[in-house]
């Protein structure tokens, strides 16, 4: 078998199953049954062959989360070649790595704006492997399909059956918080084994019965293994390039199944508190969501009490229902991967229906490796290996893995293999342990671990997304490698201030510079910290933080395009900040000390 096996079965089995609702030019939604998209996949691929393209070839595609994108996919799989995903967030240098890294011959953008950035790249480095630039808006896929009669139908079945589990599908670019951008290497076997595997512990969660919204970058492994999967699954597939339009693309498709990382839970939840807070309701609420939280505490402990049982009933009717049906109305379950979701937003989600399956992965594991199945669901994990894969603890805590997800190595880095690969497990780089159960649980990543003056180890996640949960906060970073105590750098959520600061009597048009040290804000912050700080130990909590007055962004080089920190551009560009945050301290706890003596 190979990937396009999968939706050849659809197409056998039930060609008018719809596989995705797209819009159409005037913008309305409409349904392409898996016939149809076979046939403007095959139309496309045809056109790729007859253009030169031959077997293993490598098709560049940069473009925003949309249809056109899988059908590229797929068509270039059915011609055999083999795709590179490029993040719409790259720079000219990072696309000429990319393309010259990977031998790309053909290259195909959405905007007229991403086919001129790929030209200065290919112009840049001279990259003779690249033939051609073709556009979306330039009518790419018309032009492909106007040449389709140049390969015929019994050349593109040779071409699309020919590729087995072992053969190279794709190349996926790390965004990476550190370094070069490496090129993954993932098989046919490893997306077409893992998602069949992965779909027999899913039963009831994804099926033709399902539907989604996929709105994460396409060129992030998580939303092409849920593209991959839905289509093996036959569910049904709706694309938003916009976050910001979420929200009513979610009323009008009516999802069952969500996906996104844990910022985006977050934001859903934190829309609601500023919600209930504009209409007066914020103490019906903060109770409704206590309850919410302990119903699920409950559920998972096997026993819920008649009287929360009760209460559960009122605030579903009250407030639950409300929440869901700016989902959409129908979401039963949703998938988190990327970074930890905080326990109270996971108790908070499935005590209102939504069951969050939080799962583990990285590209090099081709997305989950593990995941928190419904059968043996606990919070706070991100579950046990799936089907066809294995999960082992290092000595020094270090999770390694091995099994059908796990890629075949860098693209031409063997030096890097040679290092990743120990006695067949790959190694992940972060750290873990597992339950009585064998559900796993991330506690940090080696690298990130901070090792204060003192001789402390500190993992700054935990910190960070108890932090980061909050209605107020965008991003937080933990610091303190080589200092004599914790610090943080936090930002503040320009989405939400403006609200928060109404509710409060503030004037939402307060510059943000200033709002970086009004009292009310600081305040909050501090109370922030302090719950966060209940989680750990007193040498791992933070005793000072500064706000910044520019959020951390991907367009501003900190954060990957699945929205994790890179540390050591934070660390580069605010050092310093944060020397000035421990000279301020150290100042403080000085003339504390003075006073003291005085008395």
């Amino acid at each position: 078998m190979n990937i396009t096996d999968l939706l050849d079965q659809q197409v056998n089995e039930d060609p008018g199953n719809i596989l995705f609702t797209r819009r159409d030019q005037d913008g309305q939604w409409v349904d392409v049954s898996a016939a149809q998209f076979q046939r403007e996949v095959s139309d496309v691929a045809r056109g790729l062959i007859a253009s030169g393209i031959e077997a293993g070839d490598r098709i560049g595609i940069l473009s925003a989360t949309r249809y056109e994108w899988v059908l590229l996919d797929f068509a270039i799989w059915y011609a055999g070649a083999v795709s590179v995903p490029i993040y719409e967030t790259s720079s000219v240098s990072q696309v000429a790595w990319i393309l010259q890294d990977s031998g790309a011959r053909t290259v195909i953008t959405e905007t007229k704006a991403q086919r001129q950035l790929v030209a200065e790249a290919v112009s840049s480095e001279q990259l003779s492997n690249v033939t051609e630039i073709l556009c979306l808006e330039q009518n790419a896929l018309e032009v492909l399909r106007r040449s389709a009669p140049g390969a015929t139908a019994r050349e593109l079945e040779q071409r699309r059956s020919a590729a087995s589990l072992e053969d190279l599908a794709t190349i996926i670019y790390t965004s990476g918080t550190t370094g070069r951008p490496k090129g993954c290497e993932l098989t046919h076997g490893n997306f077409t084994e893992h998602c069949l595997q992965t779909l027999a512990v899913m039963d009831g969660v994804i099926g033709k019965h399902s539907s989604t919204v996929l709105f994460l970058p396409m060129a992030h492994v998580f939303a092409r293994f849920v593209s991959v999967i839905f289509i093996a699954a036959g569910g049904r597939v709706a694309h938003t390039p916009d976050i910001r339009q979420l929200i009513d693309d979610l009323g009008d498709i009516r999802p069952t199944f969500l996906l996104g990382v844990p910022r985006v839970f977050e934001k859903i939840y934190n829309a609601a508190v500023l919600k209930a807070e504009a209409e007066g309701k914020s103490r019906i609420f903060s109770r409704a969501v206590d309850v919410a939280v302990r119903y699920s505490q409950a559920v998972t402990a096997g026993r819920v009490p008649l009287g929360l049982r009760a209460q559960h009933k009122v605030f579903s009717k009250l407030v639950y229902s409300k929440l869901m049906a700016r989902m959409g109305g129908e979401v039963t379950h949703a998938f988190s991967g990327g970074s930890p979701l905080g326990e109270r937003t996971a108790h908070f989600f499935h005590g209102i229906g939504v069951q969050i399956i939080e799962g583990y992965g990285l590209t090099e594991t081709t997305a989950p490796v593990t995941g928190n199945i419904p059968s043996i669901y606990r919070i706070g994990t991100v579950g046990i290996p799936l089907p066809g894969n294995e999960v082992r603890i290092a000595e020094d805590s270090e999770v390694l893995v091995r099994g059908t997800c796990v890629f075949r190595g860098y693209r031409g880095r063997p030096e890097l293999n040679q290092e990743a690969f120990i006695d067949g497990w790959f190694r992940t780089g972060d750290l873990g342990e597992l339950d009585d159960a064998g559900r796993l649980r991330i506690t940090g990543r080696k690298k990130d671990i901070l090792v204060t003056a003192g001789g402390k180890n500190v993992s700054p996640a935990q910190l960070e997304d108890e932090i980061r949960a909050d209605v107020l906060v965008s991003q937080a970073v933990v610091v303190g490698e080589g200092r004599p105590f914790v610090g943080a750098l936090i930002t503040l959520d320009a989405e939400t201030i403006s609200s928060w600061c109404q509710r409060r009597g503030i004037d939402p048009q307060t510059p943000m510079a200033e709002l970086t040290e009004h009292p009310q804000v600081l305040k909050h912050l501090q109370d922030i910290i302090d719950r966060a700080n209940a989680t750990v130990s007193q040498a791992e909590s933070i005793r000072s933080f500064t706000v910044l007055g520019e959020d951390l962004t991907i367009e501003s080089g900190h954060l990957t395009p699945s929205l994790k920190i890179k540390r050591p551009e934070v660390m580069r560009d605010f050092s310093q900040v944060v020397d000035a945050l421990y000279t301020r301290a150290s100042a403080a706890r000085g003339k504390a000390k003075r006073m003291l003596g005085g008395d």
